[in-house]
């Protein structure tokens, strides 16, 4: 604990290197010995003593020639090691992560030592592999573990919490060891980032940041989305009370309505369960509620104000928030919202543009990793050129575009492939041995067939898909709305579910469907979709997106529950406010119109 100078990583690098040297010196001393002439007579000598008869009668032409030889022997030169190749910086920061417990894992996360407040944290926590600082062991921590960031958050100076009142002159010995971090961080050249999302002292500001982001670190939308809002119980409208503790306006008690802190854990819930939420007309919260609101399915009314008997706003709360509860928003807005949050709100679109400018040390992947995980390779296996020229109007025109394109070797040559190339996109070719057989269209089970996708069987699909480096696969069967893949991906970030597609089932209303209804009677792709979940787990679907390892496993989509898979309904798109709308931006601000401000 005292010898804060010398971390252990480092501790631990110097001791191999010691091994290391011991290591290379007995092997050099080995060699040496095995080439002097001394051993070799001896061994000479021992061979002719264990066979007499033979080895005496070589053994004058042995010795002969080791004593020619003796005046020009290299002792040292034989076998020698190489020069050791020169280590990049790379190779030393993986091993010190590796001896520190700190290496990278599959998703390859950038590592951010954070001095953060609960909620910071829980959005963060998918996209950064965070190491908590606290102020008595910041320094033994910065010391240990090789960090790409260091993330300070304002809320984390809120009172309760182990940096609490950071900043302050009362609180001098918590802002010493945060202004240590900071100036450790300056001297490794890690880039030092603070959230300026809460009230704090002002000396926080003044510590020495590389930025600062007014703001907080965006809609985490693993926590706020509207899966399973219809199976969450509550009241129809909520009342969202500030950090200053508004007290209930009277005509929210008579309606029954449920009350909820903004900082809670259970807001999410508390959204999800109600038709309408009433929320504080603040600055620094309006919009972020707002957000999040949406991001639930909920509408929003703004209050400016708490309203009393003879106060008109009373009035307006009193007509329209049961006018606003006994609506419910359609399918169509509720996902035009939840998208536009997923394009520009979003927790790693937020942390990309916070970290976009900074100068991270090399070896860092970069500050596009947040947005890795949103990385989709379309599985597309055009019949023709047709074909071929609707699967490139689909994907250069998506709002949210595809990393890579699979397709077979024998399609890579048609003009909408090559339109692909020409896009910018990246294209994987295939190739393919005779065309499906009979064979291949069989279960395991005898006399039972093989659910298909868009045409191609189970094992078609996995062949493309392992050529795909994206951890997500789309699979393109037919021409799609240009949002269609960016609804995808977001259900997929809201719910982590490993594959997303409509729905299996008729006569479900807007529950799970039951995976017993009408099976075995008909085929899996053969049953219409007449009644679409939205935001749902069921036990089957048309898969459109899937996670790659899924998809390379070549397993039949309807064993992917059974398997352990996690699979998410998503209705078809439809309504005039829904992917095909000339202006998606009017609709969307026309939400803030509906929700206006009351007061």
């Amino acid at each position: 604990m005292k010898r804060r100078e010398q971390s252990q990583t480092e501790q631990l690098k110097q001791a191999l290197a010691e091994r290391d040297a011991q290591l290379q010196e007995a092997r050099t001393r080995l060699a040496a010995v095995e080439d002097s002439t001394s051993l070799q007579v001896g061994r000479a000598l021992t061979a002719a003593a264990k066979q007499p008869g033979r080895s005496l009668v070589k053994l004058p032409r042995d010795l002969y020639r080791l004593w020619r030889r003796s005046g020009t022997t290299q002792h040292v030169q034989r076998r020698r090691p190489g020069a050791e190749p020169v280590r990049s910086f790379d190779a030393d920061r993986q091993e010190a992560r590796l001896l520190s417990g700190m290496a990278g894992s599959s998703e390859d996360l950038l590592v951010a030592a954070t001095v953060v407040g609960p909620a910071i944290q829980d959005a963060v926590s998918p996209y950064l592999r965070s190491v908590p600082l606290r102020p008595h062991d910041a320094q033994i921590v910065m010391d240990g573990v090789d960090v790409d960031l260091v993330l300070v958050s304002a809320s984390a100076a809120a009172a309760g919490s182990p940096w609490a009142h950071v900043g302050d002159p009362a609180a001098a010995d918590r802002t010493r060891a945060l202004h240590w971090v900071l100036e450790s961080a300056a001297a490794r050249g890690i880039p030092t980032v603070l959230l300026d999302d809460a009230p704090a002292p002002p000396a926080l500001r003044q510590l020495g940041f590389d930025r600062v982001h007014r703001g907080d670190a965006g809609v985490p939308l693993h926590l706020f989305n509207p899966v399973a809002a219809d199976l969450t119980p509550g009241p129809r409208a909520v009342f969202v009370r500030g950090a200053h503790e508004d007290p209930v306006p009277e005509i929210l008690t008579e309606l029954e309505a449920g009350v909820v802190d903004a900082d809670s854990p259970g807001l999410a819930d508390a959204l999800r369960a109600a038709n309408v939420a009433v929320v504080p007309a603040f600055p620094t919260e309006d919009t972020r509620l707002h957000r999040r609101a949406w991001a639930c399915g909920t509408d929003v009314i703004t209050h400016s104000a708490v309203p009393h008997a003879a106060d008109p706003h009373a009035e307006t709360l009193a007509v329209s928030v049961p006018r606003m509860r006994a609506e419910r928003v359609t399918p169509s807005a509720m996902r035009l919202r939840l998208r536009k949050v997923f394009l520009q709100e979003a927790t790693p679109v937020r942390l990309a543009e916070i970290l976009g400018d900074l100068d991270f040390p090399p070896g860092t992947p970069g500050s596009e990793l947040p947005l890795r995980g949103r990385s989709v390779a379309v599985l597309a296996d055009p019949a023709g050129e047709s074909d071929a020229e609707l699967l490139a109007s689909d994907l250069t025109g998506a709002v949210l575009r595809p990393t890579e394109v699979v397709v077979p070797l024998a399609a890579a040559r048609l003009p909408g492939i090559q339109r692909l190339r020409a896009e910018g996109i990246t294209v994987r070719t295939v190739r393919f041995g005779a065309p499906d057989t009979p064979a291949e269209l069989t279960r395991n089970t005898p006399g039972a067939p093989v659910p298909r996708v868009g045409g191609l069987g189970p094992d078609r699909w996995a062949a493309l898909a392992e050529r795909a480096t994206a951890p997500w696969v789309h699979l393109w069967t037919g021409p799609v709305s240009r949002t269609r893949l960016a609804d995808l991906v977001c259900a997929v970030e809201c719910s982590d579910a490993d594959a997303v597609g409509a729905s299996i089932g008729e006569g479900h209303g807007s529950g799970p469907v039951d995976p017993l209804d009408g099976a075995g009677e008909r085929g899996f792709f053969d049953r219409p979709d007449t009644v679409a979940p939205q935001y749902v787990f069921v036990s089957e679907v048309v898969p459109e997106l899937a996670r790659t390892h899924l998809v390379r496993r070549g397993w039949n989509p309807d064993e992917w529950n059974r398997r352990g898979a996690r699979l998410l309904a998503l209705g078809p798109d439809h309504g005039p406010a829904g992917p095909d709308a000339d202006d998606e931006d009017a609709v969307y601000n026309s939400t803030d119109a509906s929700t206006g401000a009351v007061g």
